[in-house]
């Protein structure tokens, strides 16, 4: 189970304000990818905290709650399909991520990042921060930022999505490349939430 261990390490080494950052949305075929960043109080304990994947949605949703009850700070940002297409997956990915950790009403000194990449072509990292593979498994403040990240990116596309393109279903299969959202590709072609750089496999089908 994820705890403060690396949160600790690092206040040890002198940094006073410590976020987890993570992000979600990189795989689905539309949409924005979603970033969360969240400063947890030392020494706090958030009952059935985890990496995101390894949750119900209703235990998800209950978790978002707690941790913005419990916070420090905590903010939400995202990068939207469009700009995913001008750039690149990736580096919208690490966009995200700095931009989450900038909105911070209270300015973090080092981030704890999950994952093992911290640029892309056209974005970084900018803050002080150390990369942990399946971090998400590991720091608190990093699963509890895969969880605001997770849940805000499924509320967009259930809430906002689905409603303005009801025909895909986005809120059975979230955008995914599931066997429905394919079917439904096939019938309707792609709509403007579509990312088109993701579409390649589809349009060479269709050629």
């Amino acid at each position: 189970m994820p705890d403060l261990s690396f949160e600790n390490e690092a206040r040890a080494a002198g940094y006073a304000i410590v976020c987890g950052v993570d992000e979600a949305g990189a795989g689905p075929l539309c949409g924005p990818v979603y970033a969360a960043a969240v400063v947890l109080p030392e020494d706090c304990v958030i009952p059935g905290l985890d990496d995101s994947k390894k949750l119900t949605p209703r235990k998800r949703d209950e978790l978002y709650s707690a941790i913005q009850n419990i916070a420090v700070a905590y903010s939400v940002s995202w990068v939207d399909e469009k700009e995913i297409d001008a750039t690149d997956i990736l580096s919208a990915r690490m966009k995200a991520m700095q931009l989450a950790i900038d909105a911070l009403a209270v300015r973090a000194d080092y981030a704890l990042v999950d994952g093992n990449r911290d640029h892309g072509k056209t974005a970084a990292i900018t803050t002080p921060h150390r990369c942990l593979v399946h971090g998400d498994g590991l720091s608190a403040s990093i699963a509890a930022a895969s969880i605001l990240a997770k849940v805000s990116r499924d509320r967009y596309v259930i809430d906002v999505l689905d409603k303005q393109y009801p025909e895909y279903r986005f809120a059975q299969h979230k955008g995914y490349g599931t066997k429905l959202h394919r079917q439904m590709f096939d019938r309707y072609g792609p709509c403007p939430a579509h990312r088109v750089t993701f579409l390649k496999k589809w349009q060479k089908k269709e050629q």
